[in-house]
C-alpha cells in the first residue's frame, strides 16, 4: 500500500507545483502586459508548460485569474471561507470595539498586500470582459458580506457614534477599506501599508465609535 501511495503523492505534488507555476506566470504577465494583452499561449510559455496543460488545468483565462484572486484573498490554498478563518472569527468575537477595529484594519492590510495587484488586473479589465466584470462584482459582494458580519457584531456589543446606525457603519467601513482607497493611498500617494493600516484603524474608530 505504501509503495502505491508514494508515486500517487509524487504526481499530486508535481501537479500542484505546476499549478502554482502557471498561476505565478499568469500574474506576472497580467500585471506587466494587462489581462487582455496576455494570451494563454504566452502564459504557458512563461511557465514552461504546454498550452494544453494550462487549458486542462484551468479551462479558461478568466478561471485562472479567479483562482489567483481567491488564493491571494485567502493567503493559502485551503478552501476555507473568509468568515470561517480563525483570525476573522477572533476579530468578530473580540469584546473590545477599539481592538476589534484595529484588528479589522490589520487583517485588511494583510489581505491587500497580497491581493492589491490582482484586484488592479481585474478592475482594469472588467469594463471590457463580462467574466471579469462578474468576478469584480462577486469580490465586492463577498467583501460586503464579511464587513457586515464584523460591524454587526461590533454594533451588538458596543454603542456606535451618535447618528450612525449599523447600516451606515457598514458603509463607512467598506468605503474606508475599499480597494480603490488602498490603491489611491499606496500606489498614487506613496503611503506604506503600515501607514494605511494605522490611518484606517484611527478613521474607523473616530467614525464609528463614540468619543472617549
Amino acid at each position: 500500500m505504501n509503495a502505491s501511495a508514494g508515486p500517487a503523492t509524487s504526481r499530486a505534488d508535481k501537479a500542484q507545483a505546476n499549478r502554482r507555476r502557471m498561476r505565478a506566470a499568469a500574474l506576472a504577465l497580467f500585471t506587466d502586459r494587462g489581462y487582455a494583452s496576455t494570451s494563454i499561449q504566452a502564459i504557458a510559455d512563461e511557465a514552461g508548460m504546454a498550452v494544453q496543460t494550462l487549458y486542462f488545468t484551468f479551462g479558461t483565462k478568466s478561471a485562472l485569474l479567479k483562482e489567483i484572486l481567491d488564493i491571494a484573498v485567502a493567503g493559502d490554498e485551503e478552501p476555507v471561507p473568509t468568515l470561517e478563518r480563525p483570525k476573522v472569527r477572533a476579530a468578530i468575537a473580540d469584546p473590545d470595539p477599539v481592538l476589534q477595529l484595529r484588528e479589522l484594519a490589520r487583517l485588511s492590510r494583510e489581505i491587500y498586500e497580497r491581493v492589491a495587484p490582482v484586484l488592479q488586473v481585474v478592475a482594469g479589465a472588467a469594463s471590457a470582459d463580462s467574466d471579469l466584470a462578474e468576478l469584480w462584482e462577486t469580490n465586492n459582494t463577498q467583501r460586503a458580506i464579511v464587513m457586515t458580519e464584523l460591524i454587526t457584531a461590533l454594533a451588538s456589543r458596543s454603542p456606535l457614534r451618535d447618528g450612525v446606525d449599523t447600516a451606515t457603519a457598514i458603509d463607512i467601513a467598506l468605503a474606508l477599506q475599499s480597494p480603490e482607497m488602498y490603491h489611491f493611498l499606496i500606489s498614487r500617494r506613496g503611503w506604506s501599508p503600515s501607514r494605511w493600516e494605522q490611518w484606517t484603524a484611527d478613521a474607523l474608530i473616530t467614525q464609528l465609535l463614540p468619543s472617549r
